[in-house]
This record gives C-alpha cells, structure tokens and sequence, in this order.
C-alpha cells in the first residue's frame, strides 16, 4: 500500500512539473510575439506591404490563442467537482477549436486584402521589409524549438504550434517578396506571397478544427474500431453478448469506454475474475485507461402458465370445495323430499 501511494504521489509530482513547464514555455512565446508584433505592425504600416501587415495581424491571434491556451491549461487542471464531474479537460478542446477557427478568420482576411490590394497597388519600401521579414523568421523558429517538445500529448499546444508553425511559413514568404520588391520593384509579389500564405494557413487549420470538432461530437478515436473492441471482447469465454459499447475521448489523451455484458458465470468470484481480465485486456490492447463494464446473466426462459385454479391457496379450495359439497347435498336432500 505504501509503494502504491509513492507511485501516486510520483506520478502527480511529474504532471504538476510538465505543466508548469508547458505554462513557462507558452509565457515565454507570448512575450516574444508580442514584442515582435508591435516591430512587424509599425513597419508594415510605413512600408506598405501587405505581407507584413497580414502576419502581424497572424500574430495577434498567435497571442491571443496561446493567452487562451494558458488560461485553458489552468482550467483542465482543476479538479472535479459538483457538477464538473469530468473535470476541466475539455476546456483545452475548446481553445484548439478557437484558435483553427482564428486561423481560418485571419486566412480569408488576408485574401480579402489581396485582391483589394492587386486592384489598388501602393508603393512599397522592400528593405524594411525584408528586415523584419528575417527577424520574424528567427523569433518563430525559436519559438518552434520551445514548443515542440510538449506537443505529442497536447492538442492545445499543438493548436499553437500551427499558428507558429503558419508564422513561419509567412515569414519566408515575407522575405521572397521582400527581395523581389527591393531588387526588381515586383509590387505583385507582396500580394502573390499574402495569398500564399493565406492558403497555408487555412489548411493547416483544418486538421485541427476536425480533430476538435470530433471530440465535441464524441467519435471514437481514429486509433480505435470499436467493431474491433466487440470482436475482442466476445473472444474471451463466457461472454455471451456486448451491448451498449461507446468509446469516446474525453481529451487527447483520455479515450473512455462503457459497456454492458451478457456473461455465463457460476459464482461472483468468477464474473469478478473476469471482469479484471476484459479491464486488463482493453487497457493494454487498446490503450484505454477509462473502462466501465456492467456483466449481467442472461435472463431464465419464463415458466409456462399455470392454471388459475392452481394460483390459489390450499385454505380458499377447501372453502369452494366444502361449500360446493353442503350444495351438492341440499340438492340430494331436496330431491329425496320430492
């Protein structure tokens, strides 16, 4: 008992330190797009370019979602309670939603503005441009190597590692039009470039917005068949019947599963014995940690029915029997008389 609950202790020991260090991480990329975003917005604004303007404004919704993504973090942490009886979790779910729909917003802006810009090309300062354009491309890739790192098991940091990842993209692209603008007065370029990374953005939203839209509608994970699951399950001797079988994710990392049972056990000890062996097998064939399973017998054919007479008790027949009996005799009696 002792070493399970060091076990426990450990193990809460090493999820309270790889949060803080995901809530350090995300405070760290905060303060270094924001300081960014205000160097990217003001010289886009005196150069012109739309490309610049359109990856500040990508920025912004960078510190937006990650200012959602820690105030979710510190949500999901908090413990069930009265109602909240899952607890937080899907709060993170819900801030990788926003920010894939934010990503999609900020990707029709920015096409929108293209083709305004395309009928109405202004002059453009390229150098400018082109400085800020590197230097944005080396904040993101700074930003890329600390998140990378905590996004396998995360779908809210991943969220945020997309807008990054997005910036990236944009930033090169800023460059390529900034040297075609500064070199060979190429104006379409800025506006070539924005769409391009107006579409980038876009797809690499969709995934994320799927992915959370299918834990909101509860979907099995991809990783699991749950005709493969009843297969398995009706494998194991004695069990008759699976019924009721849902398998759904709570978060990224918590898939759920319940179900009922039809079983042929003899005695509690052996449904007991195989409840522990149907538990033990989905945990470790099917990496579910959350089982619910309800073994019941089947159900006894019904007896046939029993003639009325024969629901009665023994006392109210032999009542009906002795009063048919003292009218039987008054007949007799009655008879003889004639």
């Amino acid at each position: 008992m002792v070493s399970l609950q060091w076990c426990g202790c450990a193990d809460n020991s090493v999820k309270v330190v790889n949060n803080y260090q995901k809530a350090k991480v995300l405070w760290i990329t905060v303060g270094l797009l924001a300081v960014f975003f205000i160097a990217e917005w003001s010289v886009g604004l005196w150069s012109q370019s739309l490309s610049l303007q359109a990856d500040a404004g990508h920025i912004l919704s960078d510190i937006t979602a990650l200012v959602i993504s820690l105030l979710a973090s510190f949500l999901a942490q908090q413990p069930a309670k009265k109602k909240a009886t899952f607890g937080h979790q899907r709060i993170e779910v819900l801030a990788a939603l926003l920010n894939g729909l934010s990503l999609l917003a900020i990707a029709t802006f920015i096409i929108l503005e293209a083709i305004q810009r395309w009928q109405h090309p202004p002059a453009i300062f390229g150098l400018p441009m082109l400085a800020i354009a590197v230097l944005g491309l080396i904040v993101n890739l700074l930003n890329i190597t600390l998140l990378h790192p905590h996004t396998h098991d995360d779908l809210n940091l991943r969220g945020a590692l997309l807008h990054v990842i997005a910036d990236t993209a944009s930033s090169v692209g800023v460059i390529i039009a900034a040297l075609a603008v500064h070199l060979w007065d190429w104006w379409w370029a800025d506006v070539a470039i924005s769409l391009v990374v107006a579409t980038f953005t876009g797809l690499s939203a969709l995934p994320l917005v799927q992915e959370s839209l299918k834990i909101f509608l509860e979907y099995a994970p991809e990783s699991i068949d749950p005709v493969e699951v009843e297969i398995s399950l009706k494998s194991f001797p004695g069990v008759v019947q699976v019924e009721k079988l849902h398998i759904w994710t709570l978060s990224l990392n918590k898939v759920m599963l319940c179900a009922n049972l039809t079983v042929e056990c003899t005695t509690i000890q052996e449904r007991d014995r195989l409840l522990n062996k149907l538990e033990s097998h989905i945990q470790k064939t099917f990496n579910i940690a959350e089982i619910t399973l309800q073994l019941t017998s089947p159900r006894k054919p019904s007896a046939l029915p029993i003639h009325p007479l024969f629901n009665q008790d023994l006392s109210t027949l032999v009542r009906k029997n002795s009063r048919m009996l003292r009218n039987v005799n008054k007949l007799k009696a009655f008879t003889n008389d004639k």
